[in-house]
């Protein structure tokens, strides 16, 4: 061994305290961003029912059956 190396003693009570646990602040925003996911998709999933409704109707008026004027 060299004469300047360090030998750094910890005790085992300062081990358990020097190691922090953030989890429940890592955990808020976890959830906070499943929230804002699941309402955009809910926001898109509207959206694309509304545009397929509207699409649906919009071709229904297009190629609805219309009587010709010989056959009245």
């Amino acid at each position: 061994m060299t004469k300047n190396s360090k030998i750094k003693v910890i005790k085992r009570n300062d081990a358990v305290k020097a190691v922090p646990k953030p989890k429940a602040e890592n955990e808020e925003k976890r959830h906070a961003a499943r929230e804002m996911v699941s309402t955009v998709k809910n926001w898109v999933s509207d959206f694309q029912a509304r545009k397929r409704g509207e699409t649906k109707t919009a071709i229904e008026l297009l190629l609805a059956v219309k009587p010709q004027p010989s056959e009245l």
